[in-house]
């Protein structure tokens, strides 16, 4: 059954306190934000719950990892000052996020929009502690949750609040279960395609859609792993040599099942990572080589494959895209992915996400997530605390 979206909620004349992900990357020497893509995600569902007449919008976020203790560089302070520019009015940051100053704050503020300090710089926050998730409960009437990025964590201010407080999910969680839903109960031919480096971090995701996917493409550095269970050599690639049964077994299922798995046929290789001197394209890895990225015939071939598709879910890239030396092969395929005709195509956040960025094709795209950890544990089929503890719709 569908969950409470905003869409249900009456926000007329109320003080409504909403869990954000603000978790921006920062420039380490100024302290700017470098990326401001959550921040712009999270804005229609604020301007919604402003538009239909809350009182007070207090927004809640972490930023980093303080482990429980107060940061300097890790206040939300850069934050405020660009959620201010882009919803166009003053946003009052405060310097807490629970206790009476903060409540006495909250009541004597003239601002529409308060955010909060920092979660994390409380350890209860990650603990999911109870007491701490009614301190924030208790600063306002009505919680939505619109922060995807942590949905799979039971923290405090995620999924525990949601116990004290009629609770809803926000516009972007609402559009993130839409299309990773669809990835999910696809229509067919639906293709995936698996890269970024362990197989270990994917196992659950391949058997999951294996049940639902007619192709898998595998790249990436997982990619040597599956080559090196068919006893192919992959010289001194990256290899997870405890999970080369369970790589056998995967290729063995997909066979039963009818799944066609695509792996390499051609890739780029250097003699070493931190100093090459010798880059070349091989049909197999010689010893003292390693791959970082697919070559040309398998670009090909991935295009090819992905030709017919009406869904397709792209989770982690195929080759060390961050330097532009080993990325041809993983722009080739955003490019592609971006150009590719009445397809619904999924980008499951993280790597995947940066990679569509800097490829300049997100926006091309049917759906880029903006939760990396939350969109694999949703594509394994788990729930997420975030999302199960909102009550359904009646």
């Amino acid at each position: 059954m569908a969950k409470l979206t905003v869409r249900d909620m009456d926000f007329k004349g109320k003080c409504v306190i909403m869990r954000v992900d603000f978790n921006v990357p920062l420039d380490k020497k100024t302290g700017e934000i470098t990326d401001d893509t959550r921040i712009k995600e999270a804005m229609p569902t604020i301007k919604y719950v402003l538009e239909k007449g809350a009182k007070k919008l207090i927004l809640m976020s972490h930023l980093g990892r303080p482990d429980g203790k107060v940061v300097d560089g890790l206040s939300m302070n850069p934050v405020a000052k660009k959620l201010s520019q882009l919803l166009g009015e003053d946003v009052e940051k405060l310097n807490d996020c629970v206790g009476d100053e903060v409540k006495k704050k909250i009541d004597a503020s003239s601002k529409r929009v308060i955010l909060l300090e920092n979660l994390r710089f409380h350890a209860e926050e990650e603990k999911g502690d109870e007491n701490f998730a009614k301190q924030l409960a208790s600063l306002a009437e009505v919680y939505v949750n619109d922060a995807f990025g942590t949905a799979h964590r039971a923290h405090a201010s995620t999924t525990i609040i949601a116990k004290f407080l009629p609770s809803c999910l926000g516009l972007l969680i609402e559009k993130e279960v839409k299309y990773l839903s669809s990835a999910l109960s696809p229509n067919k031919p639906y293709v995936v395609i698996l890269g970024g480096a362990k197989v270990s971090d994917k196992i659950d995701v391949i058997s999951n859609l294996m049940q639902k996917a007619d192709k898998i493409l595998i790249g990436g550095a997982m990619a040597y792993t599956f080559i090196k269970s068919k006893g192919e050599d992959v010289g001194n690639s990256r290899v997870e040599a405890d999970k080369l049964d369970v790589a056998k077994n995967i290729l063995k299922d997909a066979e039963k099942r009818k799944v066609k798995i695509v792996l390499p046929i051609d890739h780029l290789v250097i003699d070493n990572l931190e100093n090459p001197k010798v880059k070349k394209i091989v049909d197999s890895i010689p010893a003292g080589f390693l791959g970082v990225d697919i070559g040309p015939k398998t670009v090909e071939l991935f295009k090819k494959e992905l030709g017919d598709a009406k869904t397709v879910l792209w989770n982690g890239p195929v080759g060390i895209f961050e330097k532009d030396d080993y990325a041809k092969g993983t722009k080739a395929l955003a490019e592609c992915l971006a150009n590719l005709k009445n397809a619904t195509v999924i980008v499951g956040g993280g790597d995947s996400a940066s990679a569509a960025k800097k490829f300049k094709v997100a926006d091309k795209l049917s759906h880029v997530s903006t939760g990396g950890g939350a969109s694999l544990e949703f594509l394994e089929g788990k729930a997420l605390p975030g999302i199960a503890i909102i009550p359904d719709k009646k």
